[in-house]
């Protein structure tokens, strides 16, 4: 008999891999942080005892969700400003806000009021993008979860940086402090097209190629943005893109609500990945992905939420849900998502375009132990024909009773591990106050 930290007994298990794979009364073998075993329960009882061993008769255990788009810290303007399209949303709201308010001491207490509701939510890790990502990452570093933090780069001015060499070095800086931790990684995230110029898109080019890391960044999130690339450079943003070389299987294209057959032709040929974010796209009138489509063609589909100022929160199970349901009506087609395909895309599908699909995204050994347990024994989860489906289409975040990440329990029975949810409101409260006193 082998001693192990931990054994998990379930009634069902997703895996994500194999594909559309439901495991019943199997347990799950964690050590040091990793998956060494997925057993049917008998035979771990015969191989196997453990320090900590838990048993659940009603819930399914499945990997972590992934928040592939999102603005931890923007939570703190959660309602600031709402049912309005997104520039005048951006232009006469947000980006005023922000040049008044954003600063190491925001972004920490926007990015813990985040981090909490993901962690209570299912997320196991998130793709950020936000000014003071070294702020952000002091959270993730204290709660235990898993980010990969955005190096911003943005032509104007901001409270993090003055310049683009200032948003290049100080992202440079961020990478190398955390370039060795084990639950934090990096990618520079360019703001969009139309606020990052060519010149220092190339530079951004060049840099990850050197470091090795992803580019993040918004694209064809609305008509305008087509418009004002068309009057500004002569083409859409995603050709002038393609011709700076950054069209690679380094790039995250967040949105892409606006795509002709040949530019999604032009994604699945370079090995784009696509960071759906249905729920912000409907808010904002943004526009449909065609998720049908770009899966049609190859290509790797994520979802966000984006940031909780324009969806106004930050779960997952709802943008999976509205994935699948979506999809089926821009295509007219209603196997155009199936469930598993949906969840695919919040797990094993985010974790590829992060480049840690060989650590999360799938219950499969050798990987970390993130995952969470989802209580699928109530009223609203009965009968429960389709497991999986019945993740996707009946299951709410306040289902999750307990979530893990590299095997460390940050949830346990809807309570939080890691982190103060009593100072964690009073703060946000406190900035609440000063917000709405002092208007923009």
């Amino acid at each position: 008999m082998k001693t192990v930290d931990l054994i998990i007994h379930a009634r069902w298990l997703v895996p994500i891999c194999p594909q559309n794979t439901v495991f019943e009364h199997y347990s799950l073998v964690v050590h040091q942080g990793q998956i060494i075993a997925l057993l049917p329960q008998a035979e771990v009882a015969q191989q196997y005892t453990a320090t900590t061993e838990h048993r659940y008769e009603q819930h399914c255990i499945l990997p972590g969700l992934i928040n592939n788009h999102t603005h931890a810290a923007m939570s703190l303007l959660r309602g600031l400003a709402d049912d309005l399209p997104l520039m005048t949303w951006l232009n006469d709201h947000i980006w005023p806000a922000e040049a008044k308010w954003v600063s190491d001491s925001f972004v920490e207490a926007g990015s813990e009021l985040a981090i909490a509701e993901m962690i209570r939510g299912g997320t196991t890790c998130f793709n950020d993008m936000y000014f003071f990502p070294d702020a952000t990452a002091r959270v993730v570093d204290q709660s235990g979860i898993r980010a990969n933090l955005g190096m911003v780069v943005i032509d104007f001015p901001s409270a993090w940086a003055t310049n683009t060499e200032e948003y290049l070095h100080k992202g440079q800086q961020v990478h190398d402090h955390y370039r060795h931790h084990a639950r934090i990684t990096t990618a520079y995230a360019p703001h969009a097209p139309y606020t990052v110029s060519d010149s220092t898109l190339e530079a951004i080019i060049m840099n990850a190629e050197e470091m090795d890391v992803a580019i993040h960044m918004h694209i064809h999130e609305t008509a305008g943005e087509i418009t004002q690339s068309l009057e500004q450079y002569g083409m859409r943003p995603l050709e002038r893109l393609k011709n700076l070389g950054l069209l690679s299987p380094r790039l995250t294209a967040v949105h892409m609500t606006q795509l002709t057959d040949q530019e999604i032709a032009w994604c699945a040929d370079a090995g784009v990945h696509i960071a759906h974010c249905p729920e912000s796209n409907l808010k904002l009138a943004s526009g449909f992905a065609p998720v049908s489509a770009l899966n049609k063609r190859g290509v790797n589909v994520t979802i966000g939420t984006d940031g909780a100022a324009s969806n106004n929160d930050l779960d997952m199970f709802a943008e999976v849900k509205q994935t699948a349901l979506l999809a089926k009506a821009v295509a007219q087609d209603a196997s155009a998502i199936p469930a598993h395909s949906a969840l695919e895309m919040a797990t094993l599908n985010a974790a590829k375009s992060l480049g840690l699909d060989d650590k999360i995204g799938s219950l499969e050994v050798g990987k970390m132990a993130d995952m969470i347990a989802v209580d699928l024994g109530g009223i609203e989860t009965q009968p429960c024909y389709d497991t999986i489906s019945q993740l996707v289409y009946s299951t709410g975040r306040d289902k999750v009773s307990d979530v893990w990440v590299a095997g460390k329990q940050l949830l346990r029975d809807r309570q939080l591990t890691t982190m103060n949810p009593t100072r964690i409101m009073e703060t946000a409260q406190q900035w609440a106050d000063k917000i709405r006193q002092t208007p923009p």
